[in-house]
């Protein structure tokens, strides 16, 4: 489809992941016009399926939270417009989420503060202090952050208060000396790659209170999402174009951006740009030179959270029964460590998920199994790039290579479900280059920028850019996620239209 030559849009944004997507949800419907422009031959950036063997295989969202009514991402669905159109099943009250070792001991996550705290309580009596303590801190914490609560004061709508500095790790362990129960309260950290050092407690503060407050998981997969987006923001007269891969951009003599040129020569006018690709894939797309160097050293050596493996396989019919839980499963007593693995132990730490299919119902068609891998396992072959849009090839030792991974994470599993091989039609897999191809960052990043409690004020990034009309969203703005990403959609979108009005449409939704 072609973009219409001579056109000027009020916003051209660049890139259809959630928080692209978000802003051209917010803008078209405050009567702006609107293109959207993606690379790829899909929408959605983490939002993307695709179908193997009749089965439907999420790339990056497996579940989600805050989903229960009056919470912050079921309003911020119903002021898209998509809230009662998306297919959801709530995941098990008394255990959405397993915290599992290798002893065979299971700790289950229940739903709502509670709840999750008197099931705490059945495993750790003597831990009643601690277990209190952590849920006020968490609840502390979020209150911290006035848009996640629907609420914006003044300039300070992101965070209130010095909260960026607490660690994680430190933090939990100073509330109790039961090793077994510190790792049971970080046992979810793959959900933001925690790292021991450098992830700050506000990250995994958010994240949890975000899951304990309506866990779900899309039927069908999570494409809907960004199916259901699209339809709104072209309701609102917006355009959404695939196949369409931004590679530099003109500029008048002010230092404004005129508009972008596309890899097929193609240029998009536009007022406003707003970008939703990766900040230092960015500075690559509109001109180093356009940047100050301070900045651009900064957002280039930034640390970028660790990239992940993710096997799918699919069930012989009816042998598997469907989980409405997911398994965090660690291979040894400190659940921050799988991320520094050894070869030899690898995966020492995974995280196992069943899609609800709606057609198989009681039984599994699939499962997910995601562990972390390092960019660097893959270098050898980053010159290669293969996606539906670019029909690239990888050569015959990656898939070797990929065989014998896949093939490490079954004997994994084997030790979870025992017999589970036997009940396996196909396997298949993703490593950190199919992330990086289909995303458009460097290293296939799963999460973006590593946010830091030892420096979290280099790790926060404008939405505002040097450049006049260029604009940044998405996961690096203000948390990855589905929630986070729409936090950071908001965040951008402040610069255009009246924040106090804004959030109030989305609280009378």
């Amino acid at each position: 489809m072609q973009t219409s030559p001579g056109k000027e849009y009020d916003f051209v944004i660049i890139g259809s992941g959630l928080g692209g997507l978000a802003c051209a949800n917010i803008l078209a419907s405050e009567g702006f016009s609107v293109v959207v422009l993606e690379k790829n031959h899909q929408i959605g950036g983490h939002l993307q399926v695709y179908s193997r063997d009749k089965s439907i295989y999420d790339t990056g969202v497996h579940y989600v939270g805050s989903l229960n009514e009056g919470e912050n991402l079921f309003q911020f669905f119903r002021y898209f417009g998509i809230l009662d159109k998306l297919k959801i099943k709530k995941m098990d009250e008394d255990r959405f989420d397993v915290i599992r070792f290798d002893d065979g001991c299971e700790y289950n996550y229940a739903q709502g503060f509670d709840n999750f705290k008197s099931t705490l309580l059945t495993y750790f009596p003597e831990e009643e202090a601690a277990i209190e303590t952590y849920c006020a801190k968490i609840l502390e914490i979020c209150n911290k952050f006035p848009l996640y609560n629907l609420k914006v004061s003044g300039e300070n709508y992101q965070m209130d208060g010095d909260v960026t500095g607490i660690n994680a790790h430190d933090y939990i362990a100073s509330l109790t000396e039961n090793i077994r129960l510190r790792n049971v309260l970080a046992g979810s950290n793959l959900l933001y790659a925690g790292v021991k050092e450098k992830t700050p407690f506000y990250v995994h503060a958010l994240i949890m209170k975000s899951y304990l407050s309506g866990a779900y998981k899309f039927i069908d997969g999570g494409s809907q999402i960004a199916i259901q987006m699209s339809r709104t923001i072209r309701q609102h007269g917006g355009k959404i174009f695939k196949h369409k891969k931004v590679v530099s951009a003109h500029y008048n003599d002010a230092g404004e951006i005129t508009d972008v040129v596309l890899e097929n020569g193609e240029t998009v006018k536009g007022k406003q740009f707003i970008s939703n690709v990766h900040p230092s894939v960015t500075i690559d797309i509109f001109g180093h030179e356009r940047f100050l160097n301070v900045y651009k050293n900064r957002i280039q050596s930034l640390e970028n959270s660790i990239s992940t493996f993710l096997v799918h396989v699919s069930f012989h019919e009816n042998t598997f029964e469907y989980l409405n839980y997911n398994i965090y499963q660690h291979h040894n007593d400190d659940v921050w460590s799988g991320i520094d693995y050894e070869q030899e132990s690898w995966p020492q730490t995974y995280f196992i998920c069943t899609p609800y299919i709606s057609r198989t119902g009681k039984y599994a068609d699939s499962m997910s199994i995601m562990t972390y891998m390092n960019a660097e396992e893959t270098a050898q072959w980053s010159s290669s790039f293969k996606t539906v849009a670019e029909p690239g090839k990888r050569e015959a030792d990656y898939e070797q290579f990929k065989i014998e991974k896949e093939a490490r994470v079954i004997k994994r599993l084997e030790e979870v479900f025992p017999g589970i091989s036997e009940k396996i039609k196909m396997v298949h897999s993703a490593t950190p280059l199919t992330f990086r191809d289909y995303i458009g960052n460097r290293d296939g990043s799963l999460y973006g920028v590593m946010k830091n409690s030892n420096s979290p004020a280099r790790t926060q990034i404008n939405t505002k850019t040097r450049i006049p009309n260029l604009h940044l969203t998405g996961q690096n703005i203000s948390l990855h996620g589905i929630l986070g990403v729409t936090v950071s959609a908001f965040i951008t979108c402040f610069s255009f239209v009246d924040k106090d009005k804004l959030v109030q449409k989305v609280k009378n939704a």
